[in-house]
């Protein structure tokens, strides 16, 4: 069995409102970045996929957004 041919994967997904806002400018501090590990069917679902988590680090549920693999 080849190993790029798998249909489920594991997906990274990560905080869309942390990115942006993950320096603050007066004090020069990262707040960090809130990611999540889950995984997806590849046939099903070929697009990046979206799902609203809960953000620890902005106190809410935010949209977390798929990123790359590394």
């Amino acid at each position: 069995m080849a190993k790029g041919k798998d249909v489920r994967v594991k997906v990274f997904l990560e905080c869309t409102s942390c990115v942006r806002n993950s320096v603050n400018k007066e004090k020069k501090e990262s707040r960090g970045i809130s990611r999540y590990i889950t995984q997806k069917n590849r046939h099903n679902t070929p697009n990046r996929l979206e799902l609203r988590k809960f953000c620890p680090y902005c106190y809410k549920h935010t949209l977390h957004g798929e990123i790359k693999n590394r």
